[in-house]
């Protein structure tokens, strides 16, 4: 009896104030990637209380984007641009039922990939050694050839 009481406490909260705690957290903003190089593509999916109207995205790198209905969520795919400086950009949802949600843009540096160590066979080995490799697996492939005949002819006479 004890534990069904806490259950109708619960149930009762809900049916006099008229939502619930997960209400709360309907309200949404995802990047996806959260992390990005300038110039590269963000696909943003956010959730309002009402998923149907259209809402607004806004972030200093991004400008304002409008998300629209898809799938159940608010989705818009928008482009980083390539001159924006590398920092920490917040970025706000706001509903049309005043619903609001933020996440973090997070913009990194350009980097170039280094050259890997010189170790061989790469740029400090010179000359490709190929042709000698092609040269001798022939060599030894003819060789294996003539022993065969030779041991053939031995056999047969």
């Amino acid at each position: 009896m004890r534990t069904f009481v806490p259950a109708v406490v619960a149930g009762l909260t809900i049916a006099l104030t008229g939502s619930s705690p997960a209400a709360a957290a309907a309200v949404f903003v995802e990047l996806n990637p959260s992390t990005v190089q300038a110039g590269d593509e963000i696909a943003l999916r956010a959730s309002c209380d009402e998923n149907l109207k259209a809402a607004t995205v806004r972030g200093e790198p991004i400008g304002t984007v409008t998300v629209a209905p898809e799938f159940g969520f608010l989705v818009a795919t928008v482009r980083v641009p390539a001159d924006t400086d590398p920092g920490d950009y917040p970025v706000a949802l706001t509903c049309p039922d005043g619903g609001a949600a933020t996440a973090v843009l997070h913009v990194v540096a350009n980097v170039e990939p280094s050259r890997g160590p010189a170790t061989g066979f790469g740029g400090t080995a010179g000359d490709s050694p190929a042709p000698l490799l092609i040269g001798a697996g022939l060599a030894i492939a003819l060789a294996g050839l003539a022993l065969g005949a030779v041991s053939l002819r031995r056999r047969i006479g």
